[in-house]
């Protein structure tokens, strides 16, 4: 029995409502996978060992989901990650995968449809993606040599355009924050950084939210390294 359970996918859920917690934890082991349960940011902290995949609140005693999300990244960047919530706006949806989520559940919801979806980002092991050489070569009809070479300009640049956002965020100007986004945004669809580009609309749309500035580092930094 303990060599079959080793080989189940092992996961981590974030949930603070007991009655949430049960429910989610009940439908996760009949995939079947090992769950380990958590309450707050701190105790998902101090869960030990790897896991194949992490569910989280986006909402917790102690913070929010995607600061959660930002801390366990740094242990282990490629774990896919789903987000739930019981907030069913789009913008909620938005701000959540431009902080790394691969979606957003929203709650209630069947178990069927978390079993489906956790099954089906199990199956992926790369997680959100960074870059979408689809997207980039679609707009550069096909030419690699192209894409290649626009990124490299792309990134370049990014420094200097990070420098002016960061400055238009200081200084709490956000007509200049929107230009400077706006230009971004569009390079950003160009040379087909996707992760780049959900967090750009997703801090445009809510200039004062700081997980949606959080996740525009992140998805700076990730966009640097790769």
């Amino acid at each position: 029995m303990e060599k079959e359970a080793a080989l189940l996918p092992r996961l981590l859920l974030v949930e603070d409502d007991p009655i949430s917690q049960s429910f989610l934890c009940t439908a996760l082991q009949a995939l079947p996978a090992q769950v380990l349960t958590a309450a707050s940011i701190a105790e998902a902290l101090a869960a030990e060992g790897g896991f194949d995949l992490w569910l989280i609140d986006a909402h917790l005693p102690d913070g929010d989901g995607a600061e959660l999300l930002r801390q366990l990244r740094q242990r282990q960047p490629q774990t896919p990650a789903m987000a739930h919530t019981a907030d069913p706006s789009p913008a909620q949806r938005a701000r959540l995968r431009a902080a790394g989520f691969a979606d957003a559940l929203v709650k209630p919801l069947a178990a069927e449809t978390l079993q489906t979806a956790v099954r089906e980002l199990l199956s992926s092991s790369d997680g959100p993606a960074v870059w979408n050489d689809a997207a980039a070569l679609s707009a550069l009809n096909g030419n690699i040599a192209g894409m290649d070479s626009l990124r490299r300009l792309f990134l370049d640049e990014l420094p200097t355009q990070l420098k002016a956002i960061e400055a238009a965020l200081q200084a709490g100007d956000h007509a200049a924050l929107h230009r400077e986004l706006h230009r971004l945004k569009a390079s950003s669809g160009f040379v087909g950084a996707a992760r780049l580009q959900a967090a750009i609309a997703a801090l445009d749309a809510t200039p004062h939210d700081e997980p949606a500035r959080q996740a525009f580092r992140e998805a700076l930094r990730l966009t640097l390294a790769g």
